[in-house]
This record gives structure tokens, sequence and C-alpha cells, in this order.
């Protein structure tokens, strides 16, 4: 077992104060968005006071060794990479309203943008790898965010009440066409730079959200995020957008599962994320950073459905696992009360996290101690784990 070292990430949308008192690390006023603890190649963990001869990062630790850290059945499945990335994210802002592309998608876009000569880690670069990005949230507070589309015949409820020219248009066009192709003709005319609407535009949709909060809203929750939104990023049709889209509230160990295509924003909230090892988001608005509309536009799966809620399966009595439908990544939570010692469901090369309390984990041929905020690498050759101890234990691995 070897102690890791998140790979930090500073975003605008970011906790100043969450992720350092996590991992205990200095607070410096800046946020702190994201902490990654994987072996994506633009940010692995860091591997703490490695032994003599082992490589610094695990992304280097698996390519020096593939078959010893990953097993030879994940290695066979996924090649000489860790298939997942697991992280932290503290959200105090809204994030970006994105979608992660299929796997034929990615291969496709990360070949052309070699091809094209683009940086990996160019601001405008889309694919800085080939693969998909279907991931997992936990959420370890209460957790805000929007995923997937509302009903067509929601969204004209929603719309028609705003007394502005964009929504009674836009409320035509779906009465018109009260399908998934309405509902993507309607998003794409909202961000597509032809025809998206000015500003103003935008922002009068907001003042009616708030001002039918004062009267009598078919959604207060949706006015509430609408009128959030626009002052976050005034103008942005995103704003618009999430009247679309559908409200998720998870609770501290609730969870939900955002497939390839899945439009999505994340709102507020602390969170664990688990995802094929992947940095590829195409983002349409509610941000700062690089977008790409017609590349976005071209992934999304438009049909209306409900967020994906993963209820967990209990083990032990002690540990649920979160399997999602992918074969890149599962994810589970021990709690722990003390008592006898716990078998951890779960093989091949894991990560573990203690988010509270102290854990002892006990391998074939080692031991770890950890307490809150505190992070170790398993490799697949270390076998069948054992916890004791009183807290919380989340653990990355492949099914």
């Amino acid at each position: 077992m070897l102690p890791l070292r998140p790979a930090l990430r500073h975003y605008p949308w970011g906790s100043a104060t969450t992720i350092p008192d996590l991992f205990g690390i200095p607070a410096n006023g800046r946020p702190f968005a994201e902490a990654w603890l994987g072996a994506h190649p633009s940010a692995p963990a860091r591997i703490v006071d490695a032994p003599a001869g082992t490589p610094s990062d695990l992304c280097a630790l698996i390519g020096a060794d593939p078959e010893t850290q990953l097993g030879a059945d994940v290695l066979a499945r996924f090649g000489p990479g860790l298939p997942y990335l697991l992280k932290v994210i503290a959200a105090e802002r809204p994030l970006s309203l994105q979608v992660h592309p299929d796997s034929r998608r990615a291969l496709a876009g990360f070949r052309a943008e070699e091809a094209a000569g683009i940086p990996r880690d160019a601001d405008e670069r889309n694919y800085r790898d080939p693969n998909h990005k279907p991931e997992l949230v936990l959420a370890v507070t209460r957790f805000e965010a929007m995923c997937g589309f509302r009903s067509p015949r929601r969204v004209i409820e929603l719309l028609a009440g705003l007394d502005t020219p964009l929504t009674a248009r836009l409320t035509d066009q779906l009465r018109a066409e009260p399908t998934a192709d309405g509902i993507r003709r309607v998003f794409r005319e909202l961000f597509d730079p032809a025809t998206r609407p000015a500003p103003e535009l935008v922002d009068e949709v907001a003042r009616s959200c708030s001002a039918r909060l004062a009267r009598s809203s078919p959604s207060p929750r949706a006015d509430r995020t609408a009128v959030q939104l626009a002052e976050e990023y005034p103008g942005d049709p995103g704003v618009v957008v999430s009247l679309l889209l559908n409200p998720v509230t998870l609770q501290p160990g609730e969870a939900m599962f955002v497939p390839a295509g899945g439009v999505h924003a994340y709102l507020e909230g602390t969170a664990l994320e688990i995802m094929a090892s992947s940095d590829n988001v195409l983002r349409a608005g509610l941000t700062t950073k690089h977008v790409d509309v017609a590349e976005l536009l071209a992934c999304v799966d438009y049909v209306a459905a409900p967020p994906v809620r993963i209820a967990p399966e209990v083990f032990g009595e002690v540990t649920r696992v979160y399997y999602a439908p992918v074969d890149d990544f599962e994810l589970s939570m021990a709690t722990l009360v003390g008592g006898a010692p716990e078998h951890l469901p779960g093989r091949g090369p894991r990560v573990l996290l203690c988010l509270d309390g102290q854990v002892e984990v006990v391998a074939a041929d080692g031991r770890a101690t950890l307490a809150r905020g505190q992070a170790v690498f398993v490799g697949a050759h270390e076998g069948r784990l054992t916890v004791r101890g009183t807290g919380t234990l989340v653990q990355a691995d492949v099914p």
C-alpha cells in the first residue's frame, strides 16, 4: 500500500476551504475545486515519501509494472492504465453546462486534435485523451445538480407562464413538436451562434422567473435556479436551458450516474466523483472556460429521462457498493463503528480514501492506518483487504 497525495485543481467555482480542510492543506484564498486521486497523465496523484526506486506518481508506478499493479484481467480489458479516476469535488458556485463523449466520439476527436497538433494542455482542446467519460457522483453533503431533459410537456408548462418574447417563441416550437426532436431544436437554437439569443433576452427571462416566484410559480425550484444562474452568468443561454433540465438533490450517501451524452451541471455541494479515466469535457455555457457548441451539440442525448439514481447494495452490514452500468469502475463506502474486522469487497487496483475517523487497512503483505483525508493505492497483487476502526472509508476499484 502506497500513500497518495491528490493532484489539486483550482477553478473559479470551487470552495476555498472544503478540500483544504479534508486533506490538511493550507488554505490560501484560492478556490480548490477538485482533488484528483488517480493516474490520469495530466494530473496523477503523487506517492508520498516514495521508497527508493519507486516512481513518484501513480501514473508512473503503474506504467513501470502494469500487470503487477493492475492484474492480468484489468490489463487485458483496459490496457496499461488505471481505468478510473476518483475525485473529491467542492462546488461553491454552479459549474459549466456540459456533456461527456462516448467512446467512439472521444477516440475520433482525440485523433483529430492530435493530428492537428493542438497541445493537450491547450485551452481550446476538447479531447485530452481517447477515453469516454461516464461518471457517478456520490454526495458527501447535500448536493444540488441538473441532469437530463424534462419531458416536453413539462418544459411547455414552465415556459408558457413566462411573459417574454424568447419563451413565447420556444413554447410555440415545442407545442408544434412536443418530442425529443423538439427539445433538440430548442436546445440548438439557444446555443447555436447563428440563433443564440441576445444577452438582454436571456436576462428578461430571468427577471420573469423572479417575478413569477413572487406570484404562483409552477416550479419555484426551477425559477430560483434560473435566477441564481443569471446572477452568476448574466446573459448566458444556459439560464434558459436550466428550465429544460431535471433538478436533482442528492442527500449525503445518495448517488447519481451520468452517462455519455447526458447534459448536466452541478450547482452546489461536496461530492465524490468516480469516472472512466478521462478529462474530456464538452461545454456549452455557464463557464469562463473553452466552449465548443458544435461539438457538444453532436454528442447530446435529447431523450427525456429522469436522472439515474444508483441505490447501493450492502455487504457485511457496513459497506455500501454503488454499481454503475459500466465496466470501468465501482465505488464503495464502508462506515465502521469499531468491532471485529470486516472484509472489504472489491479487487484489482484500488484507491482508498478516509473521509473521517481512523481506519486500519490490512492486506496480505502490509497494513496502513488512515486518518481523515489520507489515501492509499493498493495494487492488484496485494489481494483481499480487511478493515477495522471507527470512521468512513471510500474505495474505488474495477468490477
